[in-house]
């Protein structure tokens, strides 16, 4: 498979990065302190095309493909995994499912704004039972005439204080189980939906995380995604690409704890020489590098595939899986390389180990993408 990027994949890459560098970078600290939302570096995300890559400009979007998508995904993670997160669930989870499912007036209503990052999207699947075990949805939606009824709570749910509309899914028949479950759009500010506290949480701090509750929330018939009974197809397809997603936001943590190890082993200075030159740390460098190297070409594999429109849910589930374990192992290492540095919050490491933490739970466990690709494996036996 070849990997080198056209020059229009590299134009998008350098923009992405000389972007997060001067715009995301200078306040990535102080919000991870106090919890702020970037809203206006959102907004500026949006007119560069970074908040609808892969949407097609017929519906106002930057109609990339998804190379270009990890590769501007990663150098955003790489200064920020708060913003990466962000940027994926409106790319992944929310256009993409839009454009691929949506009827054209959702896509006219919904997805124009979207792209372009006017508007910010979510994704409710996740509920207090219903995490791993997607199945188990307690959210209900019950036909009145032209409108559904939803009554339920979500959990969990990015970008759930700010986002304007919210893709919610719901059970429309539970004597049918998993095929009785529908996909809804619904806009904030209607009657009977709201937001509970953001959640105060280790990692990816300016990213807004927080449950949601629906009593008698009614919405028009038009909203619904795709088709009844159709929900639970809608997410599972999702996900397979927001994998991708966090991925790339996994293997931009990873490159950020090694490119901030190398440079400060080639400061600080132990034994007389800079610690860079002791073999110990040397190791370390190495077995980031090539875990590095890996998980990028497992990302790489998954999104070359899905632009050919191949099966690439073994190698999403793959490349989440594994990007995701060495972005912990990195952040670790570069806390250790940093010493007693790299416990505050100066040095930036003890950050990237907080976010990385979360690439290994959210859209789908570690234990769950095993469990899709031994299945993946089985499947391909017959």
């Amino acid at each position: 498979m070849n990997f080198d990027f056209s020059e229009e994949q590299i134009m998008i890459q350098q923009m992405a990065k000389e972007f997060a560098e001067a715009e995301i970078a200078p306040t990535a600290v102080e919000r991870d302190i106090t919890c702020e939302f970037p809203g206006e570096i959102i907004k500026k995300m949006g007119d560069l095309g970074l908040m609808g890559m892969m949407v097609a400009p017929e519906w106002n979007g930057a109609g990339m493909d998804t190379v270009s998508y990890v590769l501007a995904m990663t150098e955003i993670s790489k200064v920020d995994a708060s913003v990466g997160v962000i940027m994926s669930v409106n790319n992944s989870l929310v256009c993409w499912g839009l454009e691929k499912y949506g009827s054209d007036f959702i896509k006219e209503k919904y997805l124009k704004d979207l792209a372009t990052g006017k508007k910010l999207g979510a994704f409710a699947l996740s509920e207090p039972e219903a995490g791993s075990d997607a199945t188990n949805q307690a959210t209900t939606a019950d036909r009145e005439g032209d409108y559904w009824v939803i009554n339920g709570i979500k959990n969990w749910i990015t970008n759930g204080k700010n986002a304007d509309y919210y893709i919610v899914i719901a059970q429309t028949d539970r004597a049918k189980a998993h095929k009785g479950i529908s996909a809804f759009i619904v806009e904030k500010g209607t009657p009977g939906f709201d937001q509970a506290k953001k959640e105060d949480k280790l990692g990816i701090r300016s990213s807004d995380t927080c449950s949601l509750t629906f009593e008698n929330c009614r919405v028009p018939h038009e909203n619904m995604i795709w088709e009844e009974g159709k929900g639970f197809n809608f997410a599972m397809k999702t996900l397979n690409g927001g994998r991708i997603g966090i991925a790339s936001q996994a293997l931009g943590i990873a490159e950020a704890s090694l490119e901030a190890s190398l440079k400060y082993s080639k400061q600080r200075k132990s034994f007389g020489t800079e610690i860079i030159n002791h073999q110990a740390i040397q190791f370390k460098l190495a077995d980031m590098a090539v875990k590095i190297e890996a998980a990028k070409l497992l990302i790489l594999e998954s999104a070359a595939l899905k632009d050919a429109n191949k099966d690439y849910v073994k190698e999403a589930a793959m490349a989440k899986l594994y990007a995701s374990k060495i972005a912990v192992d990195c952040a670790l290492e570069a806390i250790q390389i940093h010493g007693g540095y790299g416990y505050v919050r100066e040095y930036l490491v003890e950050r990237y180990l907080r976010d990385s933490k979360i690439t290994e739970i959210y859209e789908g466990t570690s234990e769950i993408q095993k469990i899709v690709i031994a299945r993946e494996l089985l499947r391909n036996l017959n």
